[in-house]
């Protein structure tokens, strides 16, 4: 075998083409939905939709539903609940995302021990990339559909509503629908990167794309682009690398991510270090004269 044909490998072997499919199409829109959780400060609200989503999998698995609903209708149940106990007491919000995760992941464990279903538990929290079915790919690209025409349709009343709901209002924006369909969608995503990366290491596509383009750029699109490309990128290297390592792909992906993370930080400090020097220089002029 040549080397070319060693490294186009992956790419020709059809269980390794069904974990790059799917994983790109769920990876564009868990990063747009990221840049909104980073502005509107709901990075906890990924990690408690899924989370949350352990009770409703193994509850359809022994009622005979699609797990993908299941775990759906308590991703929505989380979103939903925890928005309205912040509005309702005056507990913080990340209090209560904390309490309202823990719980439901703690009442899924509780559950899946009980039952001992056949699904297993490391297939959920950790995914199951390489046993991706064409029905799964399936599933997962409506769900990547409709989320991304909710996302990227509605960009800018959602960047309104994320910056200054009180503004949204004022100017006739449908805030709640924004507000509620925002956490729909983002139970749906995660319902569509359950199989691929299961329920922990989803958290991180829904939280390091936006906040590593949020390093980087200055401008909304931008951030929008700079978070899909970066998804894309670390997802296609984290599955193509992984191949050669004999490593899992998820955790590969997140690995590339977080590497990233640290490259676009230092840059950031940098960047700002320089601007203080210059900040710091124009005074001194200014006061020379």
């Amino acid at each position: 075998m040549s080397t070319l044909d060693y490294l186009l490998l992956p790419l020709s072997l059809p269980f390794m083409q069904h974990a790059f499919t799917v994983t790109l199409m769920i990876a564009v829109p868990m990063a747009a939905i990221s840049c909104f959780l980073v502005l509107k400060g709901w990075s906890l609200m990924g990690d408690a939709v899924s989370h949350a989503v352990l009770p409703g999998i193994v509850t359809a698995y022994l009622v005979g539903l699609p797990l993908a609903v299941g775990a759906f209708v308590a991703g929505l149940t989380c979103a939903v609940l925890s928005g309205y106990l912040k509005e309702n007491s005056r507990i913080k919000e990340d209090t209560v995302l904390g309490i309202v995760f823990s719980g439901m992941f703690g009442i899924g464990l509780v559950i899946f021990v009980w039952a001992r279903p056949e699904v297993h538990l490391d297939h959920i929290l950790f995914g199951d990339m390489l046993g991706i079915s064409r029905l799964d790919i399936l599933e997962t690209g409506l769900i990547a559909l409709a989320s991304g025409l909710f996302v990227f349709g509605r960009r800018r009343d959602l960047l309104v509503h994320a910056f200054d709901p009180q503004h949204a209002r004022a100017i006739g924006l449908p805030v709640r629908v924004l507000h509620y369909g925002l956490l729909i969608v983002l139970s749906l995503t995660v319902v569509g990167a359950l199989k691929a990366v299961g329920i922990i290491l989803s958290v991180a596509l829904l939280i390091a794309p936006g906040t590593i383009a949020f390093l980087l750029t200055r401008r909304f699109d931008a951030m929008l682009a700079t978070a899909v490309a970066l998804a894309l990128g670390c997802s296609f290297l984290g599955i193509y690398i992984s191949f050669f390592l004999d490593s899992a792909p998820a955790p590969t992906i997140v690995l590339l991510m977080s590497i990233a993370f640290v490259a676009a930080f230092l840059n950031r400090m940098r960047a700002d270090r320089k601007a203080d020097r210059q900040a710091d220089q124009q005074a001194d002029q200014t006061a020379a004269i």
